[in-house]
């Protein structure tokens, strides 16, 4: 199973900067929840991520953590 630090471990400061770039935010989101075996969850970022991108930026910033809908 994944971690659950988010963009891969990478540290908080590059993961904020890549979460502020909505195309980025969108991909790695979408990559960071198919590699956690979430594929229903993937695929809602494929269609709603940008939608979600402002509430991972949120809570990026605030827990170092995107956003997770479906987490079961």
């Amino acid at each position: 199973m994944a971690s659950k630090k988010d963009y891969f471990g990478l540290g908080r400061l590059v993961s904020i900067i890549l979460a502020i770039i909505p195309f980025t935010a969108w991909i790695l989101g979408m990559v960071t929840r198919f590699s956690e075996g979430k594929i229903v969850a993937g695929i809602i970022r494929i269609f709603g991520g940008w939608l979600i991108w402002l509430l991972d930026l949120i809570l990026m910033i605030a827990s170092g953590h995107i956003l997770r809908l479906l987490n079961f």
